[in-house]
């Protein structure tokens, strides 16, 4: 009889269950990559929406006369007098930038709050596939208003305003749970790269059509997002199924299986936990305040960077938009790593205290970007993004998941996406605040922004301490806000 192949050993040597893990895992990945992917194009456009309209006309003048020829200029779809895209061609066009993402992250704000609550009472994979074809239509609508040369800052902000909290339910699926808590800080942080890859895609994508027709790069990413959406409703399996869920969970989780009847309902199912109760678990309160300040510098940077560095760098929309690339690269690695070590010290405080202490100065070496070279800018943005991403990763995953399994919840399963809702709702009200007092300071210099960003590092790190003390206090190699 013929060996079997080594690859086929491999795939039989995994089980049902554990199939289903990886598929759900993969699955949700891509959705989430595509959910990043299809708000970046607005930091890559920005610099093609307000162009330094001299150097263009030069530009423009020596395509035109170097060659002697009397060519006629190639037809544009726009017949505008001025380079730039009305109504950002003004001198307060940082704050009207600022503003367009300022109304985009409240939006996201109040739906991270709300998915929370709507997320333990309604179906997830319904929700979610609403939300993602939602998403992709206002994405496709924001790059129609180049296609029909609409100039209203109205419409622009309206279709910013989209509530993307129905995506964060992917967060209530039980990853962290499912390998345990000793390896979930590294899972989470290889599931949470999601989001630099989905920055890096989007980057790449928007970066193709910005100086040759800006509404695609926003049209392509709002149908990958709403074909995504389909694949959500035909794929995603809910984990509304308490027999599903007692499956997948290990043995050692503290999850209490309710009735294996899945038709009706137990009266001993764990109810949902409410908003107050969920701020009382040791340690939300601190992550939650400390995230706000760690994505106000992170969604700084995820806005205004392909800008400033068009500026800083004098570099043109699609390099600025590939450099920024690295940032995002960084972050995954940053994330990943901050994952393992908190994992291997049992430390999740102390391991974010020691990224933010770090970030600091690198921020302010990045903001002399201008005085460096090539390869020194580029050593600085990987350096930058894994300092920076690295907390905010790992207080939205696998922290979060420590919080919502306390043990103070005897086995609550439910009380992880309202932990979730809070703390990543907390964060985004920083996510808010960043891009528009970035809009604001830019215009007295970009040095304003960077002193914005340190104190914001300054004051997460602050706000870790007490948990920091404990930790270092403690003999226990595990997590305070699991172990309290």
């Amino acid at each position: 009889m013929a060996p079997v192949p080594p690859g086929i050993r491999l795939l039989v040597s995994f089980d049902r269950d554990q199939w289903y893990r990886a598929f759900t895992f993969i699955l949700t990945f891509l959705l989430y990559t595509s959910f990043h992917l299809s708000r970046k194009p607005i930091s890559i456009v920005k610099s093609e929406l307000h162009k330094n309209c001299s150097s263009v006309g030069e530009l423009a003048t020596f395509a035109s006369g170097g060659s002697g020829s009397q060519q006629p200029a190639l037809p544009s779809l726009h017949t505008d007098m001025d380079c730039s895209w009305k109504p950002f061609d003004k001198s307060n066009y940082k704050q009207l930038l600022g503003a367009m993402d300022y109304s985009f992250l409240c939006a996201y704000a109040v739906g991270m709050y709300l998915s929370g609550i709507i997320g333990e009472r309604l179906p997830i994979r319904l929700y979610l596939t609403v939300g993602m074809l939602t998403s992709g239509l206002f994405t496709c609508l924001f790059g129609l208003g180049y296609v029909y040369n609409i100039h209203s800052l109205g419409f622009y902000v309206c279709v910013q305003v989209r509530l993307f909290g129905p995506l964060e339910l992917c967060d209530l699926l039980p990853h962290g749970n499912w390998f345990g808590k000793g390896r979930r800080g590294l899972i989470m942080g290889l599931w949470n790269s999601h989001t630099s890859v989905g920055n890096i895609l989007g980057s790449l994508i928007a970066g193709y059509w910005v100086s040759s027709n800006w509404g695609l790069s926003f049209i392509v990413p709002g149908l990958i997002i709403a074909a995504m959406g389909v694949v959500c409703f035909l794929f995603l399996i809910e984990r509304e199924c308490s027999l599903l869920i007692e499956l997948l969970l290990p043995r050692d989780s503290g999850y209490v299986p309710v009735q294996q009847v899945v038709v009706v309902k137990s009266e001993s199912e764990p109810s949902a936990i409410s908003f107050m109760g969920a701020l009382q678990i040791p340690g939300v309160i601190e992550f939650s305040l400390c995230l706000l300040f760690a994505k106000l510098v992170s969604y700084t940077f995820l806005f205004w960077l392909p800008l400033y560095i068009t500026k800083a760098a004098h570099l043109d929309a699609k390099k600025a938009g590939d450099l920024s690339t690295l940032f995002d690269v960084g972050g995954i690695v940053g994330g990943i790593l901050a994952g393992v070590i908190s994992d291997k010290l049992g430390k999740r405080a102390t391991t974010c205290a020691v990224m933010l202490l770090l970030a600091a100065p690198t921020l302010y070496g990045f903001s002399m970007i201008s005085e460096l070279g090539l390869g020194p800018t580029i050593g600085m943005l990987l350096v930058c993004g894994g300092l920076v991403n690295g907390p905010y990763s790992l207080i939205t995953t696998a922290v979060s998941a420590d919080l919502g399994t306390h043990k103070s919840l005897k086995g609550n399963a439910k009380a992880l996406s309202t932990v979730t809702a809070i703390i990543d709702g907390t964060g985004s009200v920083g996510a808010a605040l960043g891009p528009l007092m970035a809009g604001l300071l830019s215009a007295g210099g970009w040095d304003r922004v960077f002193y914005m960003l340190m104190t914001a590092d300054f004051l997460a790190l602050l706000l870790l301490l007490r948990l920091v003390t404990k930790e270092l206090t403690s003999t226990k190699s595990r997590p305070i806000s699991a172990a309290e």
